[in-house]
């Protein structure tokens, strides 16, 4: 019984000071870019030590793979939240995608999520962690109108692996255009015949 709160208030305490780092972090990050942000910064700007940043992180990439996950799950629930209250399931999709689009054009989302995930983790880990938060929701949302009957009956994975795809080539368009609002409205546009196209 003794020793139990002390280490509940440690491991409350280690909790505490992760959510800090994180929270510092993408704010710096998504400020000035990975690559203009210094671990010294962080630490301070978290109010904590070096020692405790690489108790929890072992590096400063590893702490922007974090922040970068925590990002990604966020924006990808946002998205899938649109999707509530659609009676035809293509409608629904297509308003995640609309969402997922607007979350994305956030110079947040932008700087972490679009331009400094896939450079400082490499292609293949944004797109793994990607896909770890975004094709189940995909999926099941495939999976959904397919028993609607608003889709064809079709093998779901694949599906959905290009619409993942499709969703990330049109986030990244918006992020590198010279004006975002426009290529989000003609990429909300594009998206919406991709999908009404799916219909049987």
């Amino acid at each position: 019984m003794s020793t139990e709160a002390p280490r509940s208030a440690k491991a409350a305490q280690s909790e505490a000071t992760r959510a800090g780092l994180l929270a510092a972090a993408r704010s710096l990050f998504a400020e000035r870019g990975y690559a203009h942000v210094g671990t010294e910064e962080i630490v301070r700007a978290a109010g904590v030590t070096r020692g405790a940043l690489y108790h929890q992180f072992a590096d400063k990439r590893a702490l922007f793979s974090a922040v970068f996950e925590e990002l990604e799950a966020e924006l990808i629930g946002e998205a899938a939240q649109r999707m509530v209250g659609h009676d035809d399931p293509l409608d629904a999709m297509k308003e995640a995608c609309r969402g997922w689009l607007e979350a994305c054009a956030r110079p947040e989302a932008q700087q972490i999520v679009l331009l400094d995930a896939p450079a400082v983790l490499g292609y293949e880990t944004w797109r793994e962690i990607g896909e770890r938060h975004g094709l189940g929701a995909v999926m099941a949302a495939v999976q959904a109108a397919i028993e609607a009957g608003a889709l064809e009956p079709q093998p779901v994975r694949p599906l959905a692996h290009v619409l993942v795809g499709a969703l990330d080539e049109a986030a990244l368009y918006v992020a590198r255009s010279d004006d975002p609002r426009i290529a989000l409205a003609e990429m909300d546009g594009v998206l919406s015949r991709m999908v009404d196209s799916l219909r049987p």
